[in-house]
Parts: structure tokens; sequence; C-alpha cells
């Protein structure tokens, strides 16, 4: 992230009178909080322009917002940008790539810069971080960053730095924090309702908590159709718990596998070993500590596990 990028994205910003907002799939907070931050800040910069956030909403996260309504016709004169998201298979929304001009901006590592414009800064905690920054740069000051684009941006940085419990979160995170923590939002209730989650949920995480394999360092459960369907229960949904067997004593890395119907999502994490080249090698990616990938067979995800078992060696 340089000066000439954010000038060049000052410029588009200027120029395009409707502006279309993107991110991944199966969004989290830092997603929806950039997503919708960014779609504040521009409306208050620009009253007049056409701003939209495009994605679907997931139910647990429903209390960020709402999506825009976005038609095909919406594209034929739209600066598109996506968020937070490192390959194109992985954004929310068939027509990004029929917009005037596409920008991305994230903090994953650079797997697929499909943007005509990439703006990618791996040394961030997230891309809500980023935001934060760009808005910074764009010489404003702190004008346009209203409370519900602090509240936006408190929300993503606490969600993709785990609270401030993961190595991504720095001291620069820290300070942003500190200020946007500074606006008039009820940080503590927001968190909280974060947080919840429905009875069926926890009943489900304890089927996890009893029914996960632990073995060299490495955690690991493969979730069935069968156990989606008996704690009633989306995939989406499920995967929130990716992060349930990591207070084990002694756990190095896990990998947290939902059998989705047309594939098998596997969500990986680790403490030390750099993981995001292994998830590279099934179908995905992420960060070094935390990716994903995807299975297409129960032998695959037992294979995987083996892979992963020899990286943490």
């Amino acid at each position: 992230m340089n000066n000439k990028q954010i000038k060049i994205l000052q410029n588009m910003l200027n120029l395009y009178d409707t502006i279309i907002i993107h991110r991944h799939v199966r969004p989290d907070p830092d997603a929806l909080g950039s997503q919708l931050a960014l779609k504040t800040a521009l409306q208050k910069m620009w009253p007049r322009k056409k701003v939209m956030a495009a994605g679907t909403m997931p139910d647990s996260l429903a209390f960020f917002g709402e999506m825009d309504s976005v038609t095909p016709d919406d594209y034929r004169e739209a600066l598109v940008i996506v968020l937070d998201t490192a390959n194109a298979p992985r954004i929310d929304g068939e027509h990004y790539g029929t917009g005037k001009y596409l920008i991305k901006i994230d903090h994953h590592p650079p797997v697929d810069q499909f943007g005509e414009l990439n703006i990618v800064n791996t040394q961030s905690s997230s891309t809500s971080e980023m935001i934060y920054e760009i808005l910074l740069l764009f010489g404003y000051g702190e004008d346009y960053i209203t409370t519900d684009v602090a509240k936006y941006l408190y929300l993503g940085i606490v969600g993709d730095t785990g609270r401030f419990l993961f190595n991504n979160t720095t001291s620069r995170t820290m300070s942003i924090a500190s200020k946007l923590i500074s606006y008039h939002f009820d940080h503590t209730a927001l968190l909280n309702q974060m947080g919840e989650r429905p009875i069926k949920s926890i009943h489900f995480q304890g089927y996890v908590l009893q029914n996960f394999s632990y073995e060299d360092h490495v955690g690991y459960i493969f979730i069935t159709q069968d156990i989606l369907k008996q704690f009633d229960i989306t995939a989406s949904d499920a995967s929130l718990f990716v992060n349930s067997m990591s207070d084990v004593e002694g756990i190095e890395a896990w990998v947290f596998a939902v059998d989705e119907g047309d594939e098998i999502r596997a969500r990986i994490r680790s403490k030390r070993a750099s993981i995001n080249d292994l998830a590279a090698r099934y179908n995905g990616g992420g960060h070094p500590m935390a990716s994903g990938g995807t299975v297409y067979s129960r032998e695959e995800f037992e294979q995987l596990v083996k892979d992963l078992k020899d990286t943490v060696k």
C-alpha cells in the first residue's frame, strides 16, 4: 500500500457515480466490517453517489446491517471494489467482473491479483485496519470516520485478531483500536452480540469437544452432513467453532472439516508452523497461521491431516 496506489484509488472514486463493494463468500466480521465501513464513509464523502454493498448476509452476523439489492444493470458504469478476498473464486457475487474498473483491497497473501488495481498489505491485521489507514491517507484526517464507520472497523479488527489474541495483533493494531473505541458505541454489547450463539449451536460445540481427535500435536474433526442435520445447523454456522479445540494443552495445529455437499471445506489453523502453503496444495490458501482448503473425499481429508502432522513436525 503506497501513495501512488492511494492516489489512483482516490481518482477512481472521484470518477465513478456508482460504486459496488464486494467481499468473500461466508463472510466473517472483518469482511463485513470493512465492507460496511467503506460504504458508510464513501456515502458521507459523496452523498450523491450510488454506493452499494453486495453479497449474502449470514444469519449469525445479521446485526451488522443489511446488504443492498444489486442488479446486473448496476455494474454497467460502476467501479467495483472487492475487499478481504485473496482469490476470485471466493468473491460473493457473480457480476463483480462486469463493472468498468475493478479494485482489490486485501491483507491476505496475494494468491490471485484479480484487480486492475491491487492494494495488498499482508502486514495489516485485517482489511478493516487497512480501510482505517486508507481513509487517513486520503488526507481528510478523521472527518469521515463516523461512529458507524468506527463501529464496523472495530468489529472487523476484533474478529480477525481473535479479540487481540492472535499473533497478527501489532502495536499499530492496538493504537487504531484504541482510537476507534473512543467513539460513542457500546463495544461491550456489540462484542457480546457477536459471540452469542443459539442453543443448538452450543450443543453442536459440545459434540465437537467430545469427538475431535488429537494425535502428534494436531487436532482434527470431520463434520458430516448427518451431523449437521442432527444439530439442525448450517455448514456456515458450524464453521464458527473452528477454534473449539485450540486450548488443548500441547496442540500445535488443527483442521476443522465440514461436508458442504458438493465439497468438503477444511479450515486449518496453526500456532507456530506456517500452513498457507499446505492449504494451497488443497485448493485453498490464506494466512500463515489461518488458512482454508477444499477436499472431496474422506480419504483426501485423512491425507490432509497426515500432511498437517508432517508440517508441524
